[in-house]
């Protein structure tokens, strides 16, 4: 079975994970024992995108009734 590489999975968890964060897609990347996460994160670009994807997540997601 194919394992994501770190870039995929951070791109997973925001668009669909429960992180709602870049520092959760982190902590969560680094549970799950993914190489060199804050390498791969460390850039101002990819952490836009994330927070970007994690942007559109909480707008798909209904709030519930008050």
């Amino acid at each position: 079975m194919h394992r994501q590489t770190t870039v995929e999975r951070a791109f997973d968890l925001a668009e669909t994970g429960p992180c709602d964060t870049v520092n959760e897609i982190r902590s969560q990347l680094k549970r799950e024992q993914h190489e060199s996460v804050d390498a791969h994160l460390a850039g101002s670009s990819i952490q836009k995108q994330l927070r970007e994807r994690l942007e559109r997540k909480r707008a798909a997601i209904p709030l519930p009734p008050q």
